[in-house]
């Protein structure tokens, strides 16, 4: 199978943030999928010009270098790949909005896939016209999500000729009991909950931690893992004063036995362990129109029970009975449902059933194929053919 050669734009480790380890999977799971070695252009933020890279990485852009995204370009016309792949956030770039972007877009000369990591439902005038600009100038867009491409259509105004749907990427894991996994961390046969990720404010943490207090009249034996590091970027805007915040709550509710938080960033296999280590997924996030969750993802591909505030991606996800809802901003509500599963085990089991079969269209090997059947209709090699998912 013939696929073109593809360099990829985004953020990547070892840069700390949710994009950077998209970017690492996508590269990953496609060189894997067609036997390639696909390179990167990766962004530096202010202050991580001196970082090093891994050998795939074969350019930078410094976000706030307005002149390089014209230099970005050329080093891409110049570059053997036949399609470039970004990956997009708002913050990621210099300019209102990241409309900085717009200047490589105009200068690059190669069909261009442009995958959105935030569409929000209510723009600002500025967010949508940059969002404009960049589809018009993409070859395609592709969202996370069903809801990412509605609103793309239906509020931004986006070709629909150019959308497609390809889902976050998730880990292809078997459907396992927790026993191993929980041995391996030597929590025994405690039920455990777990919220994985970048921690900063709007994670809503300290409602989960509060809804302990009742889980655990109830169930003394459950443990509630907050596992990540503070986000870079609010590290260096106020320290550890929000992790801090949590610790001093487990300690003024006396949860020290049922609530820790581990403070490292996770590499994928450690991740992948203490999924395989989880009875409950919570996600108490506090922003009702998130389009895309990679924590979220990856429970529900890993076949978790989950419960989660009802943002856009939440609703999407965890339709049709594949997870369970409670309210924003209210520990009582996470409570009910954190102990509904705890206390039905068969509730929990079939749950986990829906989450896993859904998720296996969304693991990286059959992500991969469809970013490649795209990457083919794009620049269709001499000879190429589109693959179908397994």
């Amino acid at each position: 199978m013939l696929v073109p050669r593809v360099l990829l734009l985004g953020s990547y480790p070892p840069r700390e943030c949710g994009i950077a380890t998209f970017t690492h999977d996508v590269v990953t799971s496609f060189d894997r999928a067609f036997n390639l070695r696909s390179e990167v252009v990766a962004i530096d933020e202010p202050g991580g010009e001196m970082r090093r890279y891994p050998p795939e990485v074969v350019g930078r852009l410094n976000e706030q270098d307005r002149y390089g995204y014209r230099e970005a370009a050329r080093f891409i016309n110049r570059h053997p790949a036949e399609v470039l792949a970004i990956q997009h956030e708002y913050g990621l770039f210099g300019g209102e909005r990241g409309e900085w972007l717009i200047d490589l877009l105009d200068a690059v000369e190669k069909p261009v896939v442009l995958t959105l990591h935030t569409v929000l439902p209510e723009p600002d005038e500025t967010m949508l016209r940059v969002t404009r600009d960049l589809c018009e100038r993409a070859a395609a867009v592709v969202s996370l999500s069903g809801t990412g491409r509605d609103l793309l259509e239906r509020i931004y105004g986006i070709d629909p000729q150019k959308l497609r749907v390809i889902h976050h990427g998730v880990p292809d894991v078997a459907f396992q009991s927790t026993d191993a996994a929980k041995a391996s961390f030597g929590i025994g046969q405690r039920m455990v909950i777990s919220t994985f990720g970048l921690i900063n404010r709007g994670k809503g943490l300290e409602y989960a931690i509060e809804a302990m207090r009742e889980v655990v009249t109830r169930h003394p034996e459950a443990l509630y893992l907050i596992l990540g590091e503070t986000h870079p970027v609010v590290r260096r805007r106020e320290g550890e004063s929000y992790r801090e915040s949590l610790h001093e709550m487990v300690r003024s509710f006396g949860l020290q036995h049922n609530v820790q938080l581990v403070d490292k960033y996770l590499d994928f296999d450690e991740l992948v362990s203490y999924l395989a280590a989880t009875d409950i997924y919570l996600t108490p996030y506090l922003n009702p129109v998130q389009i895309v969750s990679g924590t979220l993802a990856y429970a529900v591909g890993c076949g978790k029970a989950i419960v989660s505030t009802p943002y856009l991606y939440a609703e999407e996800l965890l339709a049709h009975h594949r997870g369970f809802l409670c309210e924003f901003r209210d520990a009582a509500s996470i409570a009910q449902r954190l102990t509904m599963l705890l206390d039905d085990a068969s509730l929990r089991r079939a749950t986990e059933r829906r989450a896993y079969r859904f998720g296996r269209q969304m693991t990286w090997p059959n992500v991969a194929r469809e970013y490649g059947n795209l990457f083919c209709e794009l620049a269709p090699p001499r000879g190429a053919s589109l693959v179908t998912s397994a």
